[in-house]
């Protein structure tokens, strides 16, 4: 009988938590530590069911949007940003604020209304829906439009000046290809001054395609609803590697390691190392190895009001 060699692991690197995603989380965490609960959130503090169950088991009440909120209470704003009109409604409703943003997608609103106070027409990259894009689009409503395809740019209509702004979890080469049908069609566009894609997102993106041509199968641990993540399934799929995402262990299928000797590893921005740890585990007798394409050592300032519990 012959014996195979024992199946392998590429780990990428980097992987799993971004700095904004364990700021966002750390505030949350701290305030309970604080306050103990309730702490209310609005939406998911990241995209991640198992950091939203675990704080939830600490007390955090996670809520859709303020009007389910206590008068008076803690409220604390995802990582994903939020309009205007939600701090507005938060002054309203006397909450004390806990402000959970990435640095990063901040960044993204003060372009937003730099722009639009030289009166341009804005022309946002993004997923329709995501929250992210919803607090964006927030800044500036009368005077941005929100793309997803070239083919959306072609249907564009605008006279004026225009400038683009993008969603910080897309996939790089996707979003460079809208970018250039802009330009093509609006030759005087103006961008931001730094790409708007996170450090992040496009680390993971570029260690996922270098693991991918190297596996036979790629899994990414990440939720549905974690933009960054699908963008990783999609891109190692366009290597013609099968990709598949999961929450966590519990959701491979065994049928997908078939004929597999070489799996092709990494997690979201959003979902905790350890699940990564738990994949491994799952994968029975295997060797594991890293594939490392960048190192990051960003961090982000906590709010002065819970770094007072440090």
């Amino acid at each position: 009988m012959t014996e195979h060699p024992p199946r392998s692991v590429l780990l990428a690197s980097p992987r799993s938590f971004c700095a904004g995603v364990e700021r966002a989380i750390e505030i949350v965490e701290r305030l309970l530590d604080q306050r103990g609960g309730p702490v209310y959130v609005r939406k998911q503090i990241v995209h991640n069911v198992h950091v939203v169950r675990a704080l939830e088991a600490r007390g955090a009440v996670f809520v859709e949007e303020l009007s389910e909120v206590p008068f008076g209470a803690t409220a604390v704003f995802s990582a994903h940003g939020v309009a205007p009109a939600v701090r507005a409604e938060a002054r309203l409703r006397d909450l004390d604020v806990l402000d959970a943003t990435c640095p990063l997608v901040t960044k993204v609103h003060s372009e937003a209304r730099r722009f639009a106070e030289r009166g341009d027409t804005i022309v946002l990259i993004g997923h329709a829906g995501h929250e992210e894009v919803e607090g964006t689009l927030g800044e500036a409503p009368d005077q941005m439009v929100l793309v997803e395809t070239v083919a959306d740019v072609e249907a564009l209509e605008i006279t004026g000046p225009v400038s683009y702004l993008t969603q910080t979890t897309l996939a790089v080469d996707e979003t460079v290809e809208v970018i250039e049908a802009l330009q093509r069609k609006f030759p005087h566009v103006r961008g931001p001054g730094s790409d708007d894609i996170c450090y992040a997102t496009t680390n993971r993106q570029v260690a996922i395609r270098e693991v991918a041509a190297q596996s036979d199968l790629v899994l990414v641990v990440g939720s549905r609803n974690s933009s960054n993540s699908v963008r990783m399934v999609e891109l190692a799929s366009r290597t013609g590697t099968p990709a598949y995402l999961i929450d966590d262990a519990s959701e491979i299928d065994p049928a997908w390691l078939d004929g597999v000797r070489s799996v092709g590893l990494s997690a979201g921005a959003s979902a905790p190392p350890e699940l990564v740890d738990e994949v491994v585990k799952a994968l029975g007798d295997v060797t594991v190895s890293t594939h490392t394409t960048a190192t990051e050592t960003i961090a982000f300032t906590l709010p002065l009001a819970v770094r007072r519990a440090g």
